[in-house]
């Protein structure tokens, strides 16, 4: 009979969601145990999407940038490296994110139980190990952190070589030369563009009408515009009919009889949370059609000892969102009187070339709500920073309130835009000091691409009457 291993939290999941919780657990004296069913920490967002997909990115657009500098012109035409090769740099960033996160583990004394983990009831979860055996593990709260994998409908084979998802994809070995995307959320853009600065040919198949309309409509269209100028081919409210996969390419076909030929075909149309297998149904927790768990403000589900946490829950499903929530789930265990968590002031960063970031209200939200507000731009362009290096695409947008001055929205599109976005964060969180002025008499290092406040915030001024 297996003995019960007893702990105030346990944490299934060792992502960012499941991290945020098991550190914040510990820090706060609580005994937690962390249960992963893979061989190393760090679930999907190391191992298969965030890490890998951002070095292979920043491989990409180095390569790129030294084949288009001019002072390495002698250089350029020997450098010539292949998709497996710009992969193996990503690997190496996730051996030394592993490393890290095992040791932050061992340093706070936090046990991890290997296996897939499965509710005995509201208070115990089995662990079974690859061997068959399971532990039990009995606990006062769960937190549920199992995040998500690509979508696969069952029409698609995926055993087939040509058909690849946002996680096989880094696994593919070959040099493709034409490349098909369908679903043209922040994983296809991202790809795209990567397949792009690697000189395929890439088709973006879009089921919208506008690339991802979560956005800022200008700053979308920005994105638009440049994939194209980039060479990308984008196909806007396109809907999948099927697929017809061969030895040597695959063909995508649509419903408005459009057959797309490519070498590979990447789906990257939604994605399933990891909740099968995990006897939730028993427990009266219903997942949804795509395997995403509800919760109320607290991360709770429809149990009050068990929460759930990251993209297991849906959107916004941002690894740097999943560690806030699972850290917060923490917290309201600790103290439950808390208010409910806010997701108003979590940035987006899309890892496009050149990348996406915004926090806050777009124009069209605004304009729904119908809030009087004005905009200030700053065009890279015209950055002394942007000019030296070369980085001259893009633009900082600052939304403000017209009667207070608040800012409301800051959005950025351009090279270092995850960075950048920060400021304006810094800024929106603190309601004493948050006006547009601030900017104005703030003093930048120059030449900077952080000047783009002050001149955005002096462009949004001069607009008012």
């Amino acid at each position: 009979m297996n003995s019960v291993h007893k702990f105030d939290i346990v944490v299934i999941g060792s992502g960012p969601a499941g991290e945020g919780a098991a550190m914040n657990a510990a820090k706060h004296s609580k005994k937690v145990a962390l249960v992963e069913r893979y061989m190393e920490v760090g679930g999907g967002c190391t191992h298969w999407g965030t890490i890998p997909s951002k070095a292979l990115r920043h491989a990409v657009k180095t390569l790129h940038d030294v084949r288009n500098n001019p002072l390495l012109r002698d250089a350029r035409s020997a450098l010539q490296l292949s998709y497996p090769q710009l992969l193996a740099n990503a690997n190496e960033v996730i051996d030394t994110q592993v490393a890290a996160r095992r040791r932050f583990y061992e340093r706070n004394r936090i046990p991890i139980f290997a296996g897939q983990g499965k509710f005995k009831d509201a208070h115990t979860l089995m662990v079974f190990a690859e061997n068959g055996r399971h532990t039990d593990l009995a606990a006062d709260y769960f937190v549920i952190a199992t995040g998500s994998r690509p979508y696969h409908p069952p029409e698609l084979d995926f055993t087939h070589p040509r058909i690849v998802d946002s996680d096989s994809v880094l696994r593919y070995t070959g040099q493709p030369f034409s490349v098909t995307i369908y679903g043209a959320g922040v994983i296809g853009c991202e790809y795209a563009s990567i397949f792009i600065n690697l000189g395929a040919k890439v088709t973006l198949v879009n089921t919208q009408n506008r690339l991802l309309s979560f956005l800022d409509e200008e700053i979308a269209e920005a994105l638009s515009y440049h994939l194209r100028e980039q060479g990308c081919v984008i196909r806007h409210d396109e809907q999948f009919a099927g697929v017809t996969a061969r030895t040597n390419d695959v063909v995508l076909e649509l419903q408005s009889g459009r057959r797309i030929k490519s070498d590979i075909l990447l789906w990257s149309n939604g994605r399933t949370g990891n909740s099968n297998d995990m006897g939730l149904d028993m427990l009266g927790i219903a997942p949804n059609s795509r395997g995403q768990l509800t919760v109320n403000g607290h991360y709770q589900t429809n149990l009050a000892n068990i929460y759930a946490v990251g993209d297991i829950t849906g959107p916004p499903a941002l690894a740097s969102a999943a560690y806030v929530q699972g850290a917060y789930a923490v917290q309201h265990i600790l103290d439950p009187t808390i208010p409910s968590h806010s997701h108003a002031l979590i940035p987006s960063g899309i890892y496009t070339i050149p990348e996406i970031s915004s926090i806050g209200k777009s124009e069209q939200e605004l304009q729904a709500a119908k809030v009087s507000y004005e905009v200030g731009q700053c065009a890279f362009k015209n950055l002394a920073r942007a000019q030296m290096t070369g980085e001259n695409v893009g633009m900082l947008k600052i939304i403000f309130d017209t009667k207070t001055l608040k800012v409301l929205g800051v959005h950025c599109f351009g090279d270092g835009a995850s960075e950048i976005v920060h400021i304006g964060q810094t800024l929106m969180a603190n309601d004493a000091i948050n006006d547009i002025r601030y900017f104005t008499r703030a003093t930048f290092n120059y030449p900077t691409m952080a000047e783009a406040y002050r001149r955005a915030a002096f462009n949004g001024l001069n607009r008012m009457s």
